[in-house]
């Protein structure tokens, strides 16, 4: 099911977590933030959205890494329902398309739930104090011509980590639906 993510709740306050990737590597969210910010990308292997993007979404994350803004995607499906998605595959999935950054898994789902996560791909863009200031699209051509992009979490990204603040113009992003357990 496509849906579309919900406006950006400017300031909403991030809740905290901890998450592993599939190799068990840990990551808490508030040791991340740094003082450019933290872009978190809820995604999973088998959506043909997230697929399409697989590669742009790697460059882009190593353009923000560089410019010292972190980076980290959750897997919050069910991956007992959709076992495409479970740890083994995020591995491949990850290593497929060159992913820079920890790609982690939300075994209980509790991160997603917390988030209000509703599609693959949905980034949340927080400025240094953990406050959102991004919910939108990767880049306005997430499913056409790359050429013709424009990079929107890029540049939201950057704007998050200069001023504090994500530009009040944004583009939801649209995807398959969570699979939450049933």
């Amino acid at each position: 099911m496509l849906l579309n993510t919900p406006v950006c709740d400017f300031g909403w306050k991030a809740p905290d977590f901890t998450l592993a990737d599939p190799d068990g590597t840990s990551f808490t969210m508030s040791d991340h933030l740094g003082d450019k910010g933290l872009m978190i990308a809820f995604i999973c292997n088998h959506c043909p959205y997230v697929q399409a993007i697989g590669d742009r979404l790697a460059q882009d994350a190593r353009t923000l890494m560089e410019d010292g803004i972190h980076f980290v995607a959750v897997m919050s499906n069910d991956y007992r329902q959709v076992p495409q998605d479970n740890p083994e595959n995020m591995k491949l999935f990850a290593k497929h398309f060159d992913f820079p950054f920890l790609y982690l898994v939300d075994h209980d789902q509790s991160v997603g739930t917390a988030y209000g996560a509703v599609c693959t791909p949905d980034f949340f863009g927080l400025n240094s104090d953990g406050a959102l200031q991004y919910r939108g699209r990767l880049d306005s051509a997430a499913m056409g011509d790359p050429q013709d992009r424009v990079p929107e979490l890029l540049n939201a990204a950057r704007q998050i980590a200069e001023t504090g603040k994500g530009p009040t113009t944004q583009t939801p992003s649209m995807g398959c639906s969570i699979k939450w357990r049933r």
